[in-house]
This record gives structure tokens, C-alpha cells and sequence, in this order.
């Protein structure tokens, strides 16, 4: 089996090599990828950058390369809802685009790019197994909907304009939607995964660094974790 990992920023990315040594690293378009074999499985472990051009040119260089079996995206979120806290751990079943604002142009939802799905849905049989794996890992998490932009939220003003499109998104991050997009367009299973690192109001900034290398280091072990069990 072929897996790809894919996280926005190096700091993530360095939690997975305290769990795989690399064999060998590869270029897939702009992007290095570094490739290990783990239980007889090849894994590709990138960085797609920050943000959606990013996110999707990254990927979709390594899949027009590799016939990917299934790929895992981890990385960090601000909170949009009360109930969802720092270090919660967000499993998305649907992602759309918080910045997306096409209703004028026919006959579309917000966060719906024309043409494309109203939202990008996750609902693959590789992510129910891993879904089910936390569960017996008693890994707690929530599932629901993420909204993706190309800013960094950090002013109450700008998380309460994206609840008020999104009242039912679980978190805010900078990828997701256009790692699903991708990931849709190439007929591949997406399984994401998202730490809570800040709230996405005015506490952001000093939040986020302290968080996102504590999030990423748990992250990154309940994916090694299941790679490694992988067959």
C-alpha cells in the first residue's frame, strides 16, 4: 500500500521522523517527499506549505506521480465553537471554504467553489477504520465540519463573521478544503485529522506557537501508531 502524509509545516512534519527513518527523498514537483517502508507499506511524508495554492499544488504533484492509496493530513486548527477546546483532537467529515462567497453567481451555498461540491464529504471506508481505531484506542474526538481560508484567525470579529456562514463548523484552519478538493478530483480517500492549537479570537497569535508542536507531537503519533499496524 501506497500512503501519503502530508502536514503544512516542518515543525509538524518532524514529530513523524522520531517514528520512521527515511530510506530515500524524492522531488515531486516543488516538494521533497521523504520515503519510508514501514510494515511493508510505502510511506511519503510532505510538507504542503501553508494555505490552499499550496496545499493543493503540493499534493496534487505527488498524486499525478504515485498512485497513493490513501492519504492522512494532520496539522492544527483554531476553535469555532465553545465546546471545542485547545488540544482537542477533530476528525472532518466535511470540509468547504469559509472564503468562498458565490451565491451571487447561480445557484450555490457560501463556501461553494461553482462547480464543484457544496462541500467536499469524507466519507471513505479508510476513514471509518481509522475512525474506529481511535475509538478502541479510547482516543477521544469530534467529527463535523471544517472551514478553510487562506488568513489566520485571530480577532473575535473575523471568527464570529465565519460562524455566523458556518454555525455548524467545529474549527477554522488554512488547507483542508483544498487538500479535499484534490483528493475528490483524483478519486483518492482523505483521512484528516485536526488538533486544536488556539481559539481563533484575539488570543491566537500567542496560542499558537506554544500549541501547535504539542498538538503536532499528538498527532503525529496516533497516525504513526496506525501506519504501523497497517497491512
Amino acid at each position: 500500500m501506497k500512503i501519503a502524509i502530508i502536514v503544512p509545516m516542518a515543525e509538524e512534519a518532524e514529530f513523524y521522523r522520531n517514528h520512521f527513518h527515511a530510506e530515500k527523498k524524492e522531488m515531486f514537483g516543488s516538494t521533497e517527499f521523504e520515503h519510508f517502508s514501514v510494515n511493508g507499506n510505502d510511506v511519503y511524508l510532505g510538507l504542503s506549505g501553508i494555505g490552499k495554492v499550496q496545499a493543493a499544488m503540493n499534493l496534487s504533484s505527488l498524486l499525478t506521480s504515485v498512485d497513493i492509496d490513501v492519504i492522512f493530513m494532520t496539522g492544527s486548527a483554531g476553535a469555532l465553537k465553545e465546546d471545542v477546546h485547545k488540544e482537542d483532537l477533530v476528525l472532518p467529515n466535511a470540509f468547504a471554504y469559509y472564503d468562498a462567497h458565490n451565491t451571487a453567481a447561480g445557484d450555490y451555498v457560501e463556501g461553494q467553489i461553482p462547480q464543484q461540491p457544496a462541500q467536499f464529504v469524507l466519507d471513505s471506508p479508510e476513514r471509518t477504520t481509522f475512525a474506529d481505531y481511535l475509538k478502541k484506542q479510547h482516543v477521544a474526538f469530534r467529527e463535523g465540519l471544517v472551514v478553510t481560508g487562506d488568513s489566520f484567525i485571530a480577532s473575535s470579529k473575523q471568527k464570529e463573521a465565519i460562524k455566523k456562514n458556518f454555525p455548524d463548523a467545529l474549527c477554522v484552519e488554512m488547507e483542508g478544503a483544498a487538500f479535499a478538493q484534490v483528493a475528490h478530483a483524483f478519486n483518492k480517500p482523505l483521512v484528516a485529522m485536526r488538533a486544536i492549537s488556539d481559539n481563533g479570537d484575539g488570543s491566537a497569535n500567542e496560542d499558537f506557537d506554544t500549541f501547535v508542536k504539542k498538538v503536532g507531537a499528538k498527532a503525529a503519533k496516533l497516525i504513526s501508531d496506525y501506519v504501523e499496524k497497517m497491512n
